[in-house]
């Protein structure tokens, strides 16, 4: 009998949960512990009580060229009617992530607002997770950003970038658990989580905190999913598959660069009245192509 095979790599393994996908999927299974989970994270990331939140459709067109073609944001409505965009980041992508940030923050405050309300709309807030580092000259893994005078006085308040640094969590990495915050926590949990070397670690931490258990919990959930894992694994590929696609080509750039600048030497040094094999063995060109050279 044919033995199913599964893409999950052993029956304890868990999902990545810096993998956007993975993140959305343990934060919106429509179970108690994946409700609870996001109520207390966004709580721990907003330092404020949250008790009820809905979650939303949010499959927006796709505003930058590049990006995934499918949106596994996290879109979140409190019940006084403010709106989250919560996201995991997993790389760098070449395009200026903070004007991103920006941008669809404005979408969202614009979508969210009323005709006739009289602006006043309900807060709007864009909740990055960056599995890189955006601000190197900043210590702090929580970055706020809000719309202030020069003097430091704030507009409105509608409008918040957050950005939660899980690079600037690592260094944290072993530290005593009763010694780390709440954010401290969810950072190290999200980032190492799927690793079973850390298993006792993170374990401690998950115990320490019910939100966190919780969310322990509903990865577990998702993690049982070969689906899941499907997507997880699609996306890695796809990523593996461009970067080498874009090395590739930089290397073939690279290539042609060092070929012309070779051919134009090799003019210059013909040109200076040295012999076809000299110059070929300054150039490193084939003696015929440095002949072809010489007799254009």
């Amino acid at each position: 009998m044919n033995r199913k095979t599964s893409l999950r790599p052993s029956p304890t393994a868990l999902l990545n949960p810096r993998c956007d996908a993975s993140f959305k999927a343990m934060f919106t299974a429509e179970t108690v512990d994946s409700d609870a989970a996001l109520k207390d994270f966004i709580s721990t990331i907003l330092d404020r009580s949250v008790k009820e939140i809905r979650l939303l459709k949010n499959e927006p067109p796709i505003q930058v060229a590049g990006e995934s073609r499918m949106s596994f944001d996290v879109s979140v409505k409190f019940d006084d009617g403010e709106v989250i965009d919560l996201e995991m980041q997993s790389r760098q992508e070449d395009y200026d992530y903070a004007s991103r940030a920006e941008i669809q923050l404005a979408r969202l405050l614009s979508t969210n607002s009323r005709a006739g309300d009289k602006w006043h709309s309900p807060a709007a807030y864009q909740i990055s997770v960056l599995n890189f580092e955006f601000d190197k000259d900043d210590n702090s893994p929580l970055s706020w950003y809000i719309m202030r005078k020069e003097n430091g006085g704030r507009l409105s308040g509608k409008l918040n970038v957050i950005f939660f640094d899980l690079i600037k969590i690592h260094r944290l990495l072993g530290k005593p658990v009763e010694e780390l915050s709440k954010l401290e926590k969810w950072g190290l949990f999200l980032s190492y989580a799927d690793d079973e070397r850390q298993g006792e670690y993170i374990d401690a931490i998950t115990r320490s905190e019910e939100g966190i258990m919780q969310a322990k919990s509903s990865l577990l959930t998702v993690s049982q999913d070969e689906i899941n894992w499907a997507t997880q694994n699609s996306i890695f590929i796809a990523r593996e598959d461009q970067s080498a696609i874009l090395y590739n080509a930089e290397q073939r750039g690279i290539k042609r660069g060092a070929q012309q600048t070779a051919i134009a030497n090799a003019r210059n040094a013909l040109n200076m009245g040295l012999s076809p094999e000299q110059v070929s063995q300054i150039t490193e060109l084939p003696l015929e192509q440095v002949l072809t050279l010489k007799n254009e």
